[in-house]
């Protein structure tokens, strides 16, 4: 995918951003390579224009697709491995798409266990920044703070938790 300058982007590394150049660099072995200089609220990324695609690099989820996520995260929970291992291999490779779907999943699965047993540092861990990216993106796409992001997504976790319990 070619993106165009003031494209909103989301690099999975980096979290949301805005593509305000394009530029080419020389490295030491003479090879030129183009990079997207990608501008977020307190850092700058470049990205290679080559491997953007393989690292994720993908545009900002459009406002009218937010509906289908919130359905996502008022959805119940899905059941997660028992053995810790495993689930963070698990966590790990749902999350490698890098994309709101995988986000989503993985902060309802999270909370989720969380509602049934606390949760251990590797848990805590993951949950924490699958929901700071979620939140990030999430008042990106909607146009609102992150603050408002953090309690809607919330909001629609506990009616998922309303559901759990059914």
């Amino acid at each position: 995918m070619t993106f165009q300058i003031n494209d909103r982007v989301v690099y999975p590394a980096f979290g949301v951003g805005r593509i305000v150049s394009l530029m080419t660099k020389a490295s030491p072995a003479s090879e030129t390579d183009t990079y997207y200089e990608v501008s977020g609220d307190k850092s700058t990324a470049w990205i290679s224009v080559h491997d953007g695609a393989v690292g994720g690099l993908r545009a900002l989820t459009r406002q009218d697709e937010l509906a289908h996520f919130r359905a996502v995260l008022r959805s119940r929970p899905a059941a997660m491995n028992a053995d810790f291992r495993k689930r963070q291999a698990d966590v790990r490779s749902q999350l490698k798409p890098g994309t709101l779907q995988c986000l989503c999943e993985v902060v309802r699965d999270l909370t989720g266990r969380r509602w049934v047993k606390p949760l251990n540092e590797s848990d805590t861990m993951a949950l924490r920044r699958s929901s700071e990216a979620l939140y990030q993106e999430w008042a990106a796409a909607d146009g609102v703070s992150t603050v408002q992001a953090t309690a809607e997504v919330s909001s629609l976790l506990r009616a998922g938790h309303d559901t759990f319990q059914v």
